[in-house]
């Protein structure tokens, strides 16, 4: 079967002296690595789209984002379990009781954006909550058939490789380079593709990173399709040892310049502890490069959303 290769070489592999290092961090990390208390999001209250063109975005953690634009309700790597894992309750565990609104209690939803295969954004248990309330599931090639596997009907994903573009009514969906991998167990790795999303609405153009390092395709999307008015980037489960599959924060921050975004609102964090750094390593580099760099960031608390019809800063600390 066919494995999926990224742009440009991309080591995975760890040796005795990452396994040392690895270690280090975790002892330095020691009790940081997850809030002290339960994470208390904001309820969501969701307005009837259709009749309320307002474009709004609201964070759940990690990288599920919920965006209504032009009277659509998208909805991006949903992941509503409490655990992020193949064997809750092993593995990590939510930072927060409950969700701004948990997955049965979603109205109909137009599309779920699918970024990869890897556990921590294609839940088999929210995909069922939601596959019968979803008109589309978006997704890179290969990814269609875990969604018919799981109960979601053919008809209803469409799948695509990258530079493809599709369309719901009048939102265009381009599938763009990820620099990351795939796989669900074993024997799987890379079978399935990943990928970044570009969002383009009549007015406003979401670019969403999904997983991965820094690398040459960001530049090459904002040439092709920016600039952007939100970038959704992913800040947070990196480590030294694995810097070609995850970015750190400064350079997320310099994705977002290079897809030419003019707000970064930082994902990837704030739900589950994936890697060795602090919890709130994340947000806080992405705040001190971005102010540095003189761009727009949002960081609103789980739950809380955010109106792209305004530019604004959303910086309150809510995480101290």
């Amino acid at each position: 079967m066919k494995k999926f290769e990224n742009q440009v070489p991309t080591s995975m592999n760890m040796g005795f002296s990452s396994l040392i290092s690895i270690v280090k961090d975790f002892k330095a990390s020691m009790g940081l690595k997850r809030p002290k208390v339960s994470l208390e999001p904001l309820p969501l209250k969701i307005s009837e789209v259709k009749d309320n063109q307002k474009n709004t975005i609201t964070w759940f953690g990690h990288s599920t984002t919920y965006l209504e634009l032009d009277g659509k309700r998208i909805l991006f790597d949903p992941i509503f379990s409490k655990w992020s894992s193949p064997f809750p309750p092993f593995g990590p565990k939510r930072y927060s009781i409950r969700l701004p609104l948990e997955g049965k209690d979603f109205p109909a939803i137009d599309v779920v954006v699918i970024s990869h295969n890897h556990f921590d954004h294609l839940d088999v248990p929210t995909i069922r909550q939601l596959m019968g309330k979803t008109t589309q599931f978006i997704v890179p090639m290969g990814v269609k058939n875990n969604l018919v596997k799981w109960g979601v009907e053919p008809s209803k994903v469409s799948e695509h490789n990258w530079w493809e573009e599709t369309y719901f009514e009048d939102i265009k969906f381009i599938c763009t380079p990820a620099r990351h991998f795939s796989g669900r167990g074993l024997f799987d790795r890379d079978k399935t593709l990943w990928a970044s999303w570009c969002i383009l609405g009549t007015k406003t153009r979401i670019f969403f990173s999904g997983d991965g390092g820094y690398g040459p395709h960001f530049k090459e999307i904002g040439g092709k399709f920016g600039p952007f008015d939100l970038t959704l980037i992913e800040c947070g489960q990196y480590g030294k040892q694995w810097a070609d599959i995850h970015m750190m924060p400064e350079q997320s921050v310099q994705a977002h310049l290079d897809v030419k975004g003019k707000r970064f609102m930082p994902i990837h964090w704030g739900a589950f502890t994936l890697a060795m750094h602090t919890w709130t390593d994340p947000v806080d580099r992405a705040i001190k490069k971005a102010k540095e760099s003189g761009i727009i960031i949002l960081t609103p608390r789980i739950g809380e959303s955010v109106n792209l019809d305004k530019v604004e800063f959303i910086e309150n600390h809510w995480w101290k």
